[in-house]
């Protein structure tokens, strides 16, 4: 169970961010609506919000998931894959200090935490453009003595291994390739159609699931695993390559 979450408020420097979306420039008051309504949802699961203001300096501070790996045991602060948000992980680390033992991943490792799904106890790594097979290698190292099995996932095109699978509490929310990895065989899977893609990055928080906004049919599928479920517009998120996982840490 979570009883804490990181969140960053977005910047009105947002739209200068990292993205390969062509939805256009997002609508900086109606990004600040959708992230007030983003915590208010994590508050009302029970989470106690630690909340940071935006980096001007970094335009994708609010994605924080990036920066760190925590578990029950330790955290560990990423390298981010991207040299443009490297630095954002500075102030995490500091915070983090004060919850768990930190572990950090060094160069020539880079590791995005939007990379890493930990489902009871195995750890799943993705392997792609923000994170490298060394950064993969120093996670395993450090989360291995504590217990954790850690298992390598290439990602293909997809940004972040949660871009593509995510628990849903009882089952994985999975698309595109992952929907077919053997990696992944042995689990309950909800297949979430090609056209609605972005909706299998879903959050599952103490026993309630939040899905994005506009996605009918992954609603339906999803809606079948039996838990309160609510939506969230995520619409200017998505136009800077962000879901709902990227928007927290949470622990």
């Amino acid at each position: 169970m979570f009883t804490k979450a990181i969140v960053r408020r977005p910047g009105p420097n947002l739209g200068d961010g990292i993205t390969t979306s062509s939805l256009g420039l997002p609508d900086y008051e109606k990004a600040l609506e959708q992230h007030g309504a983003y915590c208010n949802a994590l508050e009302s699961y029970g989470l106690e919000l630690i909340k940071l203001e935006s980096d001007p300096d970094f335009p994708d501070c609010h994605f924080v998931e990036d920066t760190a790996v925590v578990t029950d045991k330790v955290a560990v602060i990423s390298r981010p894959g991207d040299q443009r948000r490297r630095g954002e992980e500075a102030e995490i680390a500091g915070l983090l200090a004060e919850y768990r033992p930190l572990e950090h991943i060094e160069s020539p490792g880079t590791l995005d935490g939007g990379d890493v799904l930990e489902v009871d106890g195995r750890v799943f790594v993705g392997l792609g453009g923000r994170t490298n097979k060394n950064g993969a290698r120093q996670l395993k190292a450090i989360l291995e003595p504590h217990g954790f099995e850690v298992v390598t996932v290439p990602v293909g095109p997809m940004l972040h291994l949660k871009s593509g699978v995510n628990y849903a509490g009882g089952a994985l929310a999975v698309t595109g390739e992952m929907a077919s990895s053997k990696v992944f065989a042995e689990y309950k899977k909800v297949n979430i159609p090609p056209e609605e893609s972005y909706a299998a990055n879903c959050l599952f928080v103490n026993g309630r699931l939040i899905i994005a906004m506009g996605f009918p049919k992954a609603r339906r599928l999803l809606g079948g695993l039996g838990h309160e479920t609510i939506e969230l517009d995520m619409s200017e998120f998505m136009k800077m390559d962000g879901g709902l996982t990227c928007l927290s840490i949470r622990f």
